[in-house]
């Protein structure tokens, strides 16, 4: 961590030029001003937030807002330790949001909410011309994929999806042998959210993670909201870990679309024997109908012709992965097992590990700024999508993940629900760019700046 901070205390910010849009007027940034941030969201993963947003010398944190008063109390002690001006405080109710946004020392927000609140979040925090960063998913339903369209291209205010899978070291990797056709032409990604979070989705109502049956008003931190999606929806409810990445790959909306999407669901045990199990046949959330499948196996066709396959499997036993598997004419990789396989440079018919390649083709980002992102948080990744979004913001340019992929990849969930509740019916994927996605140019993201 001291070497973190070494680093962001070196870290100036550039000039820029004021930016007019519609409805308000930005800030012009010089390289002694920062950048004010107001977090709306505090808990667990808003608190990350905090923690790496204090390591920085060209952030101000302006305003919190939680409704939860404990959590309250734990920011504004980290922002005290950080020798932190004390922020603003809201959280008098569920709209006091709005009164942070409508504050004239926050430039930008970090949304780290219950998924119900994303969308709405996101979309006041650009109305009132606030940057906006909001975890993932960004949406629940088409109409609030096309709320952060619309409002982005109605107000020129900018959001960014903070999806830190992108940044994962083997996955920039990866991207980099696509960018330069190690694999030759793109043809077909695996993905997904593999991860058994029963005892995330459960808990004692006093213990965050690993103890007891209970969720809802009994329940604390996600429990207390995340499970009641596995009640009422059978769906692919989180799906941009692992479709994030590989629409990078494919140049999703920037020369590259989703088009159609069919879906099917497993049956679902997983979670009422997980109740049975550690509560008890007896327990009242034994009764509990849990709608969504185990496991939801949903397949995307793209306007190239690239195929791309995404699994949720959340509620049955079983080791973490995403899944990933990006294939092309030339060759592949595979992250279970490790492995890649390159036509005219692996031996016939044989895997070879896969740590050389990555090592050899490592992205620029993780050779320059490896060493300091490490602690950030999920190995790094999270240093570097807080990164992206900081150092868009203070210039107020698009993000690397933008609007449009915000509402592509969250409308996995509702596409999903749709398909799944007509058995498998294929779905069809909005244009979110209405057409820009033919001429939009791909992000710059072999770079070493953000």
């Amino acid at each position: 961590m001291t070497s973190r901070r070494k680093f962001i205390r070196n870290t100036s910010i550039a000039s820029m030029g004021m930016v007019t849009i519609p409805a308000f007027a930005h800030k012009t940034f010089s390289a002694a001003d920062k950048l004010n941030v107001g977090l709306i969201g505090v808990g667990l993963r808003g608190t990350n937030h905090l923690r790496n947003l204090l390591l920085r010398k060209d952030i101000n944190v302006t305003a919190i807002c939680d409704v939860d008063d404990n959590r309250i109390a734990i920011a504004k002690k980290h922002i005290a330790e950080a020798n932190g001006k004390a922020p603003k405080i809201f959280g008098a109710n569920d709209l006091d949001y709005k009164n942070l946004l409508s504050l004239a020392e926050v430039d930008a927000v970090v949304i780290a909410t219950p998924w119900l609140w994303h969308t709405r979040m996101t979309v006041d925090a650009m109305e009132a011309g606030k940057y906006a960063g909001v975890e993932v998913s960004a949406s629940n339903t088409l109409e609030e994929c096309w709320d952060l369209v619309n409002t982005h291209e109605r107000t020129g205010t900018h959001m960014m999806i903070l999806e830190n899978v992108n940044y994962r070291r083997d996955v920039l990797a990866v991207l980099n042998m696509v960018k330069q056709n190690v694999f030759g032409e793109m043809v077909h990604y695996r993905c997904g959210y593999q991860h058994d979070l029963r005892h995330v989705k459960f808990n004692d109502g006093k213990t965050a993670y690993g103890k007891g049956v209970e969720f809802g008003d009994k329940g604390i931190s996600e429990s207390k909201w995340r499970t009641e999606h596995s009640v009422k929806r059978n769906a692919d409810v989180y799906p941009t870990h692992g479709l994030g990445p590989v629409a990078v790959m494919a140049d999703v909306n920037r020369g590259n679309r989703f088009v159609s999407m069919t879906s099917h669901a497993s049956k679902g045990i997983g979670l009422h024997n997980y109740v049975v199990k550690e509560g008890g046949i007896d327990h009242p959330n034994a009764k509990v109908n849990f709608k969504q499948g185990d496991v939801i196996t949903s397949t995307i066709n793209t306007a190239n012709g690239e195929t791309i396959i995404i699994t949720h499997d959340c509620n049955l036993p079983r080791p973490y992965s995403l899944g990933f598997r990006v294939q092309g004419a030339n060759g592949l990789w595979e992250v279970d097992g490790s492995r890649i396989y390159v036509e005219g440079k692996s031996e016939p018919h044989t895997w070879d590990e896969a740590k050389p390649w990555l090592d050899t083709y490592d992205h620029p980002l993780w050779k320059k700024y490896g060493e300091y992102a490490l602690n950030a948080g999920h190995g790094g990744m999270d240093f570097f999508v807080l990164n992206s979004f900081v150092e868009s913001a203070k210039q107020n340019i698009a993000p690397p993940l933008d609007a449009y992929d915000a509402a592509a990849w969250s409308a996995v969930t509702p596409l999903s629900e749709a398909s799944i509740a007509n058995n498998g019916e294929p779905q069809d994927f909005p244009d979110f760019t209405r057409g820009l996605w033919i001429k939009r140019k791909p992000y710059e993201w072999m770079k070493e700046a953000y």
